[in-house]
């Protein structure tokens, strides 16, 4: 025994436990014989890189043989504008597009309807039909690039869109490459952008999973994400297990239809937020993907290790980022793409400092972009694989996640698993009683917030990119257009088509492909389906 281990520890609660526990516990000094009172095992928990359960990473080099995508997210006003950022930004060194959507194409309603006002194009770019699309993508190499697009419930509509512009450009389906959030599970519980209530929305998951496994081999049918459960005010503990839930849930759908696990499990993809606790996160990346290669083996019996390897994008985390002293938010997003490139994820996006103030600027987008080179070029980080790994502080924590991940996984199965959960309120509840115990923390001063509640001064103010009201009334008169020079007998019976799949078992996504190619917007579709299966009503938590 170590002469440190038999004395006294001092002890901090830096993590939330499972439910009903006491807090997590970061010791003043660990070292062998934490690790083994939590019963690790090398062999078995930390193994290698490329390997189940890759603790250590999905790839056996991770970044010596290619950096992360450098992937900043962008989209605001109208296509043409967001065109624009796309390209200058690709110049700058940026190796993938991230697309936003403004709030209207997210939920399914075109830019004209009077419930939009106000919102056209102001979260992100508003598309309403094929052409907007066109002109998002004019002159962007689909073939040589990836593209993730942040949209859930029209996430099949968007897609489709997507696929006919490719064909357009000459680019076969097989080779698109790129990610559709596609998780409309966590709309439920921390983002509300959904539509349709969870049970048929689990069936437009399926259906894109099915589509993608015949036609796009290359694309990432789901992004299964905590970012958005995180920036609600869950804590690390619960960012892992809720993610990991809602994973579980869309792997259960589909292989309960028929499909074959290890084919398209190797296509799911995740996305986590990076926080300021540098090692907490990084230990959650860790546990993260050990905890999802044993629970596909467990669960589903995947037998592909690609089935079971949880790949990653990462954002650095915009609920820490503050409108005080706004150029501190730069240190901030550093140290929080350190944890994210040190846990091993697949692509990053790095918040922009001006963003707790509006849109980003170019200025401050440039800024953003050049933390993840400076990081992937001149730290050299990405000479070492898990650089961290063996660490006794992190491989402690690790174990301490997975195992606190672990609890709530079996209190979630206990209430009849993650769609039931949500029905009963319990992730909300959750989420809500974590959010309420750091803002109590930050309030009493038992946790610091510079330039919030402690090393408060005065900063001058930043330039705001503001949205011309003009391009609101522009967008909706371009869709109204559209509409005009769409309406017609082909773009009917495709409409009629899409109604009489979702009556059916039949698999939307063709319909849906061939309604937006006869013309029908984003909000025509979308309503065909809200017809028949209603819209989601929030169930109260209180």
């Amino acid at each position: 025994m170590s002469q440190n281990s038999s004395k006294a520890r001092a002890r901090a609660p830096v993590l939330a436990g499972p439910p009903g526990s006491d807090p997590l516990d970061a010791e003043v000094l660990y070292d062998a014989d934490t690790l083994a009172a939590l019963g690790f095992d090398p062999e078995r928990d930390l193994g290698y890189p490329g390997l189940a359960p890759f603790t250590r990473g999905v790839q056996p080099n991770m970044y010596r043989g290619r950096l992360w995508t450098m992937r900043q997210y962008a989209g605001f006003g109208t296509a043409e504008e967001s065109n624009r950022r796309y390209h200058y930004l690709l110049a700058q060194g940026q190796t993938g597009l991230s697309v936003a959507f403004d709030l209207p194409t997210q939920m399914g309603r075109d830019s004209d309807e009077p419930v939009c006002a106000g919102e056209v194009g102001r979260v992100g770019v508003a598309i309403d039909s094929l052409g907007d699309m066109r002109r998002l993508l004019a002159g962007l190499p689909l073939g040589r690039i990836s593209t993730s697009m942040t949209i859930n419930a029209t996430a099949p509509i968007l897609l489709a869109l997507y696929l006919i512009v490719g064909e357009e450009q000459g680019v076969a389906h097989a080779e698109l490459r790129g990610t559709i959030q596609n998780d409309v599970l966590k709309e439920y519980v921390a983002r509300g952008t959904y539509i349709y209530p969870p049970r048929p929305s689990l069936r437009l998951v399926k259906d894109v999973f099915a589509f993608a496994a015949q036609e796009l081999p290359r694309f990432n049918t789901i992004s299964i994400s905590g970012y958005h459960m995180r920036e609600a005010g869950c804590d690390a503990v619960q960012e892992v297990a809720f993610t990991l839930a809602n994973g579980l849930e869309y792997v259960r759908t589909a292989t309960a239809a028929g499909l074959d696990v290890d084919r398209f499990g190797s296509r799911l993809s995740f996305f986590f937020g990076a926080h300021n606790n540098l090692i907490e996160e990084v230990a959650k990346f860790r546990a993260a993907r050990r905890l999802w290669a044993r629970l596909m083996r467990e669960r589903f019996g995947a037998k592909s290790d690609r089935a079971c390897a949880l790949r990653f994008h990462c954002q650095t985390a915009g609920c820490t980022l503050l409108a005080q002293q706004p150029m501190v938010n730069v240190v901030r997003v550093a140290i929080q793409a350190l944890a994210a490139v040190m846990g091993g994820c697949q692509s990053l996006h790095t918040n922009s400092f001006d963003e707790a103030v509006g849109l980003p600027t170019q200025e401050a987008a440039i800024v953003a972009l050049r933390t993840q080179q400076v990081i992937g070029c001149e730290s050299g980080l990405g000479d070492f694989v898990d650089p961290l790994g063996g660490s006794f502080a992190v491989e402690a924590l690790t174990c301490q996640i997975e195992r606190a991940a672990r609890a709530y996984l079996e209190r979630i199965d206990a209430l009849g698993g993650m769609v039931a959960a949500i029905e009963k309120g319990y992730v909300q509840r959750e989420i809500q009683n974590s959010a309420y115990r750091y803002q109590l923390d930050v309030e009493r001063r038992r946790r610091i917030v510079v330039g919030q509640n402690e090393f408060v001064a005065a900063s001058a103010p930043l330039p705001v990119l503001r949205i011309d009201p003009a391009l609101e009334r522009e967008q909706a008169e371009r869709v109204r257009v559209w509409r005009a020079e769409h309406d017609g007998p082909a773009k009917t019976e495709a409409l009629a088509r899409v109604d009489a799949a979702a009556r059916g078992d039949d698999n939307l996504l063709p319909p849906i492909v061939a309604a937006v190619r006869a013309g029908a917007t984003v909000g025509e579709v979308s309503q065909v389906l809200r017809a028949i299966w209603g819209e989601h009503v929030e169930v109260p938590t209180l």
